[in-house]
């Protein structure tokens, strides 16, 4: 199994997290109603971190629940946690053994509060520190880069959401999500010629606002993870506070564009960093006018939620990474310095 037959694998994975798990989330909300939880404690690294970014925009746009990302330094080293009343207390670990997620998970319970672990290892320090477990079933994930966890820890998210409130996202707009990332994998061809303009390129800036600021997140750290590149991501309000300043003739600047309320945000600026800064832009998005500003650009399928994009269209950003890496001359199994299971306190 390699990097990117994970990638490859990953449509059918998502179809079997949607038919194993539907009932553990929709039981997980009723406790969630019944408790009058008022907001959600997080805690990520990595990847999940940006699971996490996710999670803030969905629960919050969807779900009215206000989401706190955990500074997981306050339990270990400091040992000042806060006070968390009220709160669903929630670990996101691949592997589910990072001491300090597990602590924050640990002090939740010790207060009181309900406690949520998000992990692919049911039998984790994670999963048995939690009063509930989501297993993302995605099945092992031996590259060290990660793919399918990443999405299915999405996927997960969205499944809470539903549970939590189905009469905004759907279970069934969810059950298209696989067909849609079937859709996104046809781009592995392609993909694997446009990054060629980019083999010599030595850092970038990667876009992203709104449900996709996690996106944003999640691509530039495969590309620092597997090309070594200096991939910076922003939104784009925050990118144009100063950071637009390093952008000169044939700067590449990466975006995932979804049709929604933040695309007015995104397609000036584009528009921007294409005719008057002369940026190469690559697009991933839904949104045509987005699409024509670039050369590359990867669509997507038109009918996607927005809320729902980010699960989409981070696997042709994805497949991106992958082949720039071999681009490179760089072997995608074998990052240097990284492994799979980092456990920090």
């Amino acid at each position: 199994m390699s990097l990117h037959s994970e990638i490859l694998e990953q449509p059918q994975r998502l179809e079997n997290l949607l038919s194993s798990q539907r009932s553990t989330a929709e039981a997980i909300a009723r406790e969630v109603h019944a408790r009058r939880i008022s907001y959600v404690f997080l805690a990520a690294r990595g990847t999940s971190d940006n699971a996490g970014r996710y999670a803030n925009y969905l629960l919050g746009g969807m779900n009215r629940l206000p989401l706190a990302l955990a500074t997981p330094s306050l339990f270990t080293y400091y040992q000042r946690p806060p006070r968390l009343e009220g709160a669903l207390v929630v670990g996101i670990s691949q592997s589910g053994q990072s001491p300090d997620i597990v602590s924050v998970v640990e002090e939740g319970k010790r207060q009181g509060c309900m406690t949520l672990s998000i992990t692919n290892e049911p039998d984790s320090p994670l999963a048995k520190a939690s009063d509930h477990l989501l297993h993302i079933q995605a099945g092992p994930e031996l590259a060290i880069a990660a793919t399918k966890t990443y999405t299915c820890e999405l996927m997960t998210i969205a499944m809470l959401s539903v549970a939590l409130d189905p009469g905004r996202l759907t279970w069934e707009a969810l059950s298209r999500v696989p067909g849609w990332v079937q859709q996104a994998l046809g781009h592995d061809e392609a993909m694997a010629q446009a990054v060629q303009r980019y083999k010599y390129a030595r850092q970038c800036v990667v876009l992203g606002r709104g449900y996709n600021y996690a996106t944003a997140f999640e691509w530039a750290l495969k590309l620092k993870e597997l090309t070594y590149m200096e991939a910076e991501p922003y939104s784009p309000a925050d990118f144009q506070h100063g950071p637009i300043a390093m952008v000169e003739r044939a700067f590449p600047v990466m975006a995932m564009v979804a049709t929604g309320p933040v695309a007015q945000s995104l397609i000036p600026l584009l528009q921007q960093l294409k005719q008057d800064l002369m940026a190469e832009l690559l697009v991933i998005s839904n949104a045509r006018e987005a699409l024509a500003l670039a050369e590359p650009s990867f669509a997507l399928a038109d009918e996607i939620p927005e809320a729902l994009t980010p699960l989409v269209g981070i696997v042709p950003a994805q497949l991106m990474a992958y082949h720039l890496t071999r681009a490179k001359g760089y072997d995608p199994e074998k990052p240097r310095t990284i492994q799979k299971v980092t456990e920090t306190r």
